[in-house]
């Protein structure tokens, strides 16, 4: 379940007020960002809570995000995935249908829905048309959250689909920064590339140095208090992933880390349902869901 949100108030015009909510079960960052001329507000990456152990399903950790949006009196303009998630559900399907906000996704959530369909040998009526959103960002776009400018930056490497939100002085990252100590996405997953990775890092690092840096993920490296939020200059200075490496560099030391990482307990779950928006397959005739894990679809990968 989510933890007690922090606030980050940002009183100059412009910039965003934002509100992070830590989901403990898969160390996950979910963002509330508001604007605090208008009040309207965009979701970020929700998590819609599962249990492995028992197949368990439920909405805490969305009710309260929007529990917190109703107190605060915030409007619900976006609901933004930043990428199909390997490490937990997407709550973008529970949120729009509750809400009526248009959910978002970068277009290039087709390439990756067209790998997992075969991969999970999907039948022939699942969409890999993106229409499971209502809106498919390409790079560049820009949108509004109230009178805050937000544009989208292509960010691939970790996924295929992977975007970055600015939204005024703050980038939502995802999983492609990490805070400075936990270092980079891996780029391991199907249609992951170390070197795109470190390209769009790049790009993301060429924003100017105030810009404040949300991350998607925080294991809390040594036992640290969670965190989430850096700057530019920060991960300039100090992600040793970053500083002083070229691409040629970054490439062998991410390569040679992935290959040591055994895959994320939940991404044969959490594909499925993240390339249907958020969605959970339809129930069977007896009227129960059903997730299916195909075996040995890695190959030869390191276990826990």
């Amino acid at each position: 379940m989510s933890g007690t949100p922090v606030r980050h108030a940002a009183p100059a015009a412009g910039r965003p007020e934002v509100t992070a909510f830590f989901d403990r079960r898969s160390f996950s960052v979910q963002y509330v960002v508001a604007d605090p001329q208008t009040g309207a507000c965009a979701v970020v990456d929700p998590v819609l809570d599962f249990d492995e152990k028992s197949g368990a399903t439920a909405t805490w950790s969305a009710d309260a995000i929007l529990d917190f949006i109703h107190r605060a009196g915030l409007r619900l303009d976006w609901i933004l995935d930043t990428h199909p998630h390997a490490d937990h559900f997407s709550a973008a399907g529970y949120l729009g249908r509750r809400t009526g906000a248009p959910t978002a996704m970068g277009e290039h959530v087709v390439k990756v829905q067209r790998l997992w369909k075969e991969l999970y040998n999907l039948p022939d009526s699942f969409r890999t048309d993106g229409s499971q959103w209502n809106r498919l960002f390409a790079d560049g776009e820009r949108f509004r959250i109230g009178a805050l400018d937000a544009q989208v930056m292509f960010s691939p490497g970790h996924t295929m689909a992977s975007i970055t939100y600015v939204v005024g002085d703050a980038a939502f990252v995802h999983d492609t920064l990490f805070m400075p100590d936990g270092g980079t996405a891996r780029a391991d997953f199907p249609g992951g590339d170390a070197g795109m990775l470190w390209r769009s890092i790049q790009r993301i690092l060429s924003l100017p140095a105030e810009t404040r840096l949300f991350t998607g993920h925080d294991y809390q490296p040594g036992g640290r208090a969670v965190a989430w939020e850096s700057t530019v200059a920060q991960q300039k200075a100090e992600n040793e992933h970053v500083r002083g490496q070229d691409e040629a560099s970054f490439v062998k030391l991410r390569k040679e880390r992935d290959r040591t990482l055994p895959m994320p307990r939940l991404i044969l779950p959490s594909l499925q349902v993240n390339i249907a928006g958020g969605r959970l397959p339809e129930p069977e005739d007896d009227g129960r869901r059903y997730l299916k894990i195909p075996l040995d679809a890695f190959g030869d990968v390191p276990w826990d």
